[in-house]
């Protein structure tokens, strides 16, 4: 058995993968129970497609691809916040036509250019063992710079998600709370890309903490919960990846949901259980 745990790790590829993985799955629990309890999941979904046409700009012109990633992510956030308060149209609505929009900007590029078309795919499905010690930098910064605001603005940023209007009443800038949680989200996004890839960074946001909403009660334990469970969907799905020469990205995904299946066949045999009334004595 400990030669199963131990052989993977004899290769620095997977030591940086299950690193950066874990890195990832931290920041992801802290934003993903946030993006849970205000129902922003498609938001998220937008965001990440969205960024993909940042990733495949900066990459053809030689640039840092986590940069563009980040520009466009952002450049979509506050176009959705401004479409949808400066006209009738629905917040989804607006989501839905600047994600299309820059997702089909970069696959428009990515077409024109055949070369870069592999390795620009990497980014669309992930590859967190190749990750090199520079992406690991990168990770490792931006999460800790997701967590140290989180950490400042906990209790603003809670009282927003739970109720912006009675926040905005007692004299909170909800706006702007909303906006930094976007920007947030915008980053973590953009740290998850190499990791699990845009088409599933969405799930690795929603499926841990989505889990963590049915074992848990208070909102610190949520977080606490989302970041253990994505931690080890990832430590797991690599061991997973490497075993059955699988993708990476995919096996994360594939454990983390299945975690939250097994949660949800369990809880709901325990509330079943509860509701039941026992025998009368």
């Amino acid at each position: 058995m400990a030669g199963y745990l131990l052989e993977p790790l004899e290769f620095g590829f997977m030591q940086r993968g299950l690193i950066a993985a874990v890195l990832v799955a931290i920041a992801c629990g802290i934003l993903g129970s946030f993006v849970v309890l205000k129902g922003l999941a498609f938001i998220g979904d937008g965001l990440a497609h969205a960024s993909f046409g940042g990733v495949a700009l900066a990459f053809v012109l030689g640039a840092n691809v986590y940069l563009g990633a980040f520009i466009f992510a952002m450049g979509t956030a506050l176009g959705i916040g401004a479409i949808s308060r400066r006209g009738r149209i629905r917040f989804d609505t607006a989501i839905g036509v600047l994600f299309s929009g820059t997702f089909a900007f970069g696959i428009l590029v990515i077409s024109r250019v055949e070369a870069y078309t592999v390795d620009l795919f990497g980014y669309l499905f992930g590859d967190v063992l190749s990750i090199t010690a520079g992406d690991l930098w990168t990770i490792g910064i931006l999460g800790a710079l997701v967590l140290l605001v989180v950490f400042a603005f906990y209790r603003q940023l809670l009282f927003v998600a739970f109720d912006p209007t009675v926040a905005a009443a007692s004299g909170l800038p909800a706006g702007a709370l909303n906006y930094l949680l976007l920007g947030l989200l915008g980053v973590t996004i953009v740290t998850s890309i190499q990791a699990v890839g845009i088409v599933m960074v969405v799930a690795l946001l929603v499926t841990p903490a989505a889990t963590a909403y049915l074992i848990t009660r208070r909102f610190h334990h949520m977080i606490l919960a989302s970041c253990a469970i994505g931690s080890l969907s990832a430590v797991l799905g690599i061991y997973l990846s490497y075993y059955a020469a699988a993708a990476s990205g995919a096996s994360i995904i594939l454990v983390a949901t299945a975690i939250f299946l097994v949660t949800l066949a369990v809880t709901g045999r325990v509330r079943k259980a509860a509701s039941i009334p026992g025998p009368s004595h």
